[in-house]
């Protein structure tokens, strides 16, 4: 179990300082509305015991010079339970964080609704969504904290419902509480951790480095801008690349096979060089929010040239169904907050094992294909190696794509098309130039509009 913090000693960990919005006005019935024997001494029992008079304490901070409005649980509070007043106190909170176009950041914990106002208390569950909905189509970020324990409906709205989901070391969240879980639950699956691991929850960060993290999230995603992102410069990558032709861009492939053969070498610079020479910060989103995640898919927010730029970048290996949504999870989000994208397209193509098909695979891929072609926001893509197929094509923004002179695009792989042809082994190198795939095919084609070097 995770060392509990109060919830003011919460707000001293994170914030510069802090500004407490005032209680809305309000007075709950003699033992709540349910008429709940001895509630109203289990209030003041809590009151005297936290110095608190709900469970929630809301305000508004700098954390790392960057304004936010904070939602600060305090569990000592009869669990962190949301009542009625509860949910005056965090609508009241997301209301002034629009009227100041503020990001919300809720520091969770929670062990649910409160049971001594019965069906009044669940519903509190419904005003925060409707807050957290308006929060977003207003164009605001959502950063929230899981601290020990957040479970129940905390966890599903303010924890799970967040643009950015952060975790304490350690932390209980699910849905199902510790007391009301089957006796033969694994309870590691209920840890922070497991949220992590499953998809659900963007990264684990130790207290002391909670701030600067926090701080760092905010910055970028409050740092929006409608330019299209620069191509990166660095590793053979000019920000306005020429397009090749005759005598065009030097040192390109001379064949087909040749273009394969580089985007498929080992010492070719992958999608990780390329992300740490562009930017100067950068900070990850993890997981599908589906239970998966794709190590093979690299996608955050970062700093470049002093603006935010979002990015989703394949590795060269085979994209998994979770790769594809997290991809398509960061674009809508830049999309809403106006943040323009990079994408680097290198993938031999989709995962096609029938694991990848359980997951969907396919349905994943289009979820891409939609996010790329609904995005308002500008997107600008490098194809930096393997390029296949329609696994490969989901990442590249239509007519803004770029490419290496070390990569190749298409329509499927030289060796299986030379295998659906029914051709001989020997042809393949042959086949690889009648598919014109080599970045100068591909810009004489029209498929992208330059090579970078």
């Amino acid at each position: 179990m995770a060392d509990r913090l109060t919830a003011r000693e919460t707000i001293a960990l994170v914030a510069d300082d802090f500004s407490e919005l005032p209680p809305p006005p309000g007075q709950s019935a003699a033992d709540g509305p349910l008429g709940w024997q001895g509630y109203d001494a289990s209030r003041a029992r809590a009151a005297e015991r936290t110095g608190e008079q709900e469970s929630v304490v809301c305000g508004t901070a700098h954390i790392e010079g960057t304004r936010a409005l904070l939602i600060v649980f305090e569990f000592g509070f009869l669990g962190g339970s949301l009542g009625e007043r509860t949910g005056d106190r965090i609508e009241a909170a997301y209301a002034h964080a629009r009227a100041h176009r503020l990001p919300v950041v809720p520091l969770v914990a929670t062990g649910g609704s409160r049971m001594q106002e019965g069906m009044l208390a669940l519903t509190q569950l419904q005003r925060v969504a409707r807050q957290s909905a308006l929060t977003r189509e207003a164009g605001l970020p959502q950063v929230a904290v899981l601290r020990d324990p957040t479970t129940g409906g905390g966890w599903a709205t303010l924890g799970a419902g967040a643009d950015v989901v952060l975790a304490m070391p350690g932390a209980q969240v699910g849905f199902a509480g510790s007391r009301v879980r089957p006796p033969d639950a694994d309870p590691a699956a209920y840890t922070a951790e497991a949220q992590v691991a499953a998809g659900a929850a963007d990264a684990v960060v130790r207290p002391e480095e909670l701030r600067e993290t926090l701080g760092l999230w905010l910055r970028l995603l409050m740092g929006s801008s409608a330019q299209e992102a620069p191509v990166p410069r660095a590793l053979g990558a000019a920000a306005e690349p020429p397009a090749a032709g005759a005598g065009g861009t030097p040192n390109l492939p001379p064949t087909g096979w040749a273009a394969v053969q580089r985007a498929r070498s080992p010492q070719r610079p992958r999608a990780e060089a390329y992300l740490d020479a562009y930017f100067t910060h950068r900070a990850a989103l993890s997981g599908d929010r589906c239970g998966g995640t794709d190590g093979g898919m690299l996608c955050g927010f970062g700093e470049h040239d002093g603006r935010t730029v979002a990015y989703a970048a394949q590795t060269g290996t085979a994209t998994r169904p979770a790769g594809y949504r997290t991809a398509a999870r960061l674009i809508r989000l830049a999309d809403r907050l106006g943040i323009p994208v990079l994408t680097l397209v290198d993938t031999p193509g989709a995962a096609n094992d029938a694991e990848a098909e359980r997951q969907g695979v396919g349905a994943a891929i289009a979820d891409v294909f939609a996010a790329v072609a609904a995005a308002r926001t500008p997107i600008t893509t490098l194809l930096i190696g393997e390029g296949g197929s329609g696994g490969a094509l989901a990442l590249a923004a239509p007519g803004n794509t770029w490419a290496t002179p070390d990569s190749y695009f298409s329509v499927i792989a030289p060796e299986l098309a030379a295998a659906i042809l029914k051709r001989p082994a020997g042809e393949v190198e042959a086949t690889a130039d009648q598919l014109r795939i080599r970045p100068q095919d591909l810009v004489e084609l029209g498929v992208i509009r330059g090579v970078a070097d």
